[in-house]
């Protein structure tokens, strides 16, 4: 029962906290699920997000960043995603290539095409069974994550985050059948049920 469920958003959507509901949902019902995120998950790919994330003083191309997600990505599809889905593993990643998309094409204004071409490129034609959308104003989720210490993304500014979330609507509406689209100021429990929902119905149908 192979299923590949991502999870995408803008900061403080709450993807974090709705992944993990899911898994230890999923779990509870032995159902063998495996959860991961983007980037970081696999040797290589922690060393890149401390590079994409953390370091200081280090000049980084919207191009380089491009690129250094997907090297990153295309590891995690090698070594993590591909294995586990072909043990009937339910996957579930905190973002995936709608992510790229979203970030470094709407919000850092990189051709679109391109930026789909590497993601295939990266991804070996891996695509997500569902992606599941936590819509939150870029002023709200920066308000959730008030005290918490920002990496270099949380220190751009609005206009960044706003043409994030554009992206993110845009793709999701272009392609609603892989779509589910949730408003993130929801309760998380009224968020988690609307996500079960979907993921129910997505287990019914593989079985």
């Amino acid at each position: 029962m192979s299923i590949f469920i991502t999870f995408e958003g803008g900061e403080g959507c709450g993807k974090s906290t709705q992944t993990r509901i899911l898994y230890r949902r999923l779990h509870k019902l032995a159902v063998p699920v495996f959860l991961t995120h983007e980037p970081g998950e696999t040797a290589l790919g922690k060393k890149i997000t401390q590079t994409l994330k953390w370091s200081k003083n280090v000049a980084i191309s919207p191009l380089a960043e491009l690129l250094l997600f997907n090297v990153s990505r295309a590891e995690l599809v090698t070594e993590v995603l591909k294995p586990e889905l072909a043990k009937g593993t339910v996957v579930i990643c905190d973002r995936y290539t709608d992510s790229t998309i979203a970030y470094q094409s709407y919000g850092r204004g990189l051709d679109l095409e391109m930026v789909k071409t590497v993601n295939r490129i990266s991804t070996q034609g891996l695509l997500p069974h569902l992606t599941v959308l936590l819509d939150v104003p870029p002023e709200t989720g920066f308000e959730r994550k008030q005290g918490e210490k920002p990496d270099r993304f949380e220190t751009l500014d609005l206009s960044f985050h706003r043409r994030v979330r554009q992206g993110y609507l845009a793709l999701a509406k272009a392609e609603s059948e892989r779509w589910l689209v949730i408003d993130g100021l929801q309760s998380k429990e009224t968020v988690a049920g609307l996500i079960w929902q979907n993921v129910s119905k997505l287990l019914n149908d593989k079985r």
